[in-house]
């Protein structure tokens, strides 16, 4: 497997079409994470079934968050992306996440050529309140089994909110990496 973190960028980032990476299919209860040191998938935990992931999760490459992990994103797309499968996403917002007292955000996005929507997802105002409301819950919810209280989903940013945090990310992943 190769390093997403040496072939890859973050992409257009002020253009807003940006390079992710996923990890984990919408649907899954498996908590796959890329682990940077050993440039490998890793099954990290498996989740109750009604704590699935409501949308596809991944990484924007050579970015590092606050939590010390590449900053996270949210793969909004009708069918479940493999893990691995790296690909153009337009940005459309951002979900301002604090976890263990850490801020570990999730920029929202949607494939760059998506014929299936043709293309209509430019922002977070498109999308269905009840989207939003479910993944609000599923963050804020998803670890009460193992550590109530730990979670908490901060609110929602636009488009410019979410390419200032994916640029503060990628200096972060200069000075550290």
């Amino acid at each position: 497997m190769a390093d997403f973190n040496k072939i890859l960028d973050a992409g257009d980032v002020d253009g807003g079409v940006i390079t992710v990476v996923n990890e984990i299919p919408m649907g899954s209860k498996l908590k796959i994470e890329w682990n940077r040191k050993k440039a490998i998938f890793e099954l990290d935990r498996v989740e109750p079934g009604i704590f699935a992931k409501p949308c596809n999760y991944g990484f924007i490459p050579q970015t590092l968050d606050d939590d010390g992990d590449e900053l996270d994103i949210l793969l909004i797309c009708d069918e479940p992306v493999p893990t691995g499968v790296t690909l153009e996403a337009r940005v459309i917002g951002i979900m301002n996440f604090e976890d263990d007292s850490e801020m570990d955000h999730k920029v929202v996005v949607v494939p760059a050529d998506d014929r299936s929507t043709g293309d209509a997802i430019k922002s977070l105002e498109d999308l269905p309140e009840q989207w939003l409301k479910q993944v609000e819950h599923h963050f804020s919810h998803y670890k009460d089994l193992k550590k109530p209280g730990s979670t908490k989903v901060l609110g929602w940013g636009n488009v410019d909110e979410a390419k200032a945090t994916i640029k503060e990310c990628q200096e972060r992943w200069t000075k550290e990496a």
